[in-house]
């Protein structure tokens, strides 16, 4: 076993994947915001004009007037934060995982891709659901003033409600990870190695961009249930003092039951216009990555 092989690898997949993260979040995070802001919307949010958004063009006016145009990076230092490594052990733990699952054949299968998928999504969920509940809750802010610092909220959330509050929604957030990067790496991969490759850089590029967005949007379609009541339970309860989504499959339930189907489906487009565009850039951005890493340290 040439050890210093593993370590390269390991080294170039990290980076790749870490870079292909931070370009993503950095140009994606208003429609993740927006997607965040719909989904925390109940029925009773239609009394108050201020607080309902018919959409999202309705959103980002009301957002720019009300709370100003700064307010569309809203709890992004969580993201950058937390993007980095968890695209980077993402894209790692993919890598890994698809070797452990071959299944005795020389080549990965989309099997092995899918199942290599869901491993890393349901890893790289454990790890980034405490910023993920940082990031909601400095989402759901509506003030117009100066913002509470990422770290503050964390303290707020610590002092409330201890260590478990960080915690809050995990299995959501397992399922939604999950589900998508199985949808997501597995059709990628699985399409990209049955349509030819160009030889010429530019077609080659829309090649990967047109698969990625592809990629992303399917993920997306599949998993947005689990996203949407990971906002609710994660984002601030509907009555002060009382919790009502609590679990995954209840918050499913109730939120089926009070508001109907297509509740599970809130902020699908703007989630869309992020991860289709996000997701063909992040596979992109680690592709191009990965060939310029593995040929800098040859």
């Amino acid at each position: 076993m040439d050890i210093h092989k593993i370590l390269k690898e390991s080294c170039i997949q990290i980076g790749s994947g870490g870079s292909a993260g931070f370009v993503e979040v950095c140009i994606m995070h208003p429609l993740d915001l927006v997607k965040t802001r719909l989904q925390l919307q109940n029925v009773k949010d239609k009394y108050d004009s201020q607080k309902y958004y018919n959409g999202i063009v309705d959103c980002f006016k009301k957002m720019y007037r009300h709370e100003g145009f700064g307010s569309f990076w809203k709890g992004i230092t969580p993201p950058i934060m937390a993007e980095t490594p968890k695209r980077a052990v993402k894209f790692f733990t993919f890598e890994q995982y698809k070797k452990l699952l071959m299944f005795g054949s020389p080549h990965p299968t989309p099997l092995t891709y899918s199942l290599a998928g869901l491993g890393a999504g349901v890893t790289e969920a454990i790890l980034v659901n405490p910023f993920e509940v940082v990031k909601v809750k400095l989402q759901a802010n509506r003030g117009s003033g100066v913002q509470p610092s990422t770290w503050a909220v964390t303290k707020g959330i610590l002092k409330a409600e201890g260590f478990a509050g960080l915690n809050k929604g995990v299995t959501a957030t397992i399922g939604r990870n999950g589900v998508f990067n199985c949808v997501y790496f597995g059709f990628y991969h699985s399409v990209k190695d049955v349509i030819p490759a160009y030889k010429d850089p530019l077609p080659e590029f829309c090649r990967k961009i047109c698969i990625g967005f592809v990629s992303g949007t399917l993920a997306s379609l599949v998993n947005i249930p689990f996203d949407v009541v990971k906002s609710r339970i994660q984002g601030p309860q509907p009555i002060a003092g009382q919790v009502k989504y609590r679990g995954t499959i209840q918050s499913l339930a109730l939120v089926y039951k009070e508001e109907g189907f297509r509740a599970l489906y809130k902020g699908l487009l703007p989630k869309i216009l992020r991860l289709g565009p996000g997701g063909a850039i992040m596979l992109v951005v680690n592709d191009y990555m990965q060939h310029f890493l593995a040929k800098k340290f040859e």
